[in-house]
């Protein structure tokens, strides 16, 4: 996971189609169920953190269908609980996904969802 992390974040806003086409084992990879639900909790914070990075990477398009983009808005609204927890880990993942959807305007697609 932390390769995901690291690559995702190293990838600039508005690539190129072949580039962002790349990405697609890890983007398929990512909303797996094995990984959206994952047991360990850190897993699943690492997950989000990458959605968000691939949602950046993409803006202003949307990386998954509406109905995965539903499933991903909730791992990251649960990963914002992080925000309140003592571990750095976590907590700083969780600022940098605030921030990550702040930045693209997330929020406002998170509302036309519903």
């Amino acid at each position: 996971m932390k390769d995901a992390e690291d690559l995702l974040a190293n990838v600039e806003q508005g690539q190129s189609i072949p580039r962002l086409d790349s990405l697609l084992p890890v983007m398929k990879a990512l909303i797996a169920d094995s990984f959206l639900k994952h047991s360990v909790e850190g897993v699943r914070v690492s997950v989000a953190y990458c959605l968000s990075e691939l949602m950046r990477i993409s803006a202003p398009e949307e990386p998954y269908n509406d109905d995965q983009m539903k499933v991903i808005f909730e791992l990251i609204v649960e990963s914002f609980s992080k925000l309140s927890q003592a571990s750095p880990q976590y907590y700083e993942k969780a600022l940098s996904i605030l921030e990550t959807v702040a930045w693209v305007k997330a929020c406002l697609l998170m509302l036309d969802l519903k």
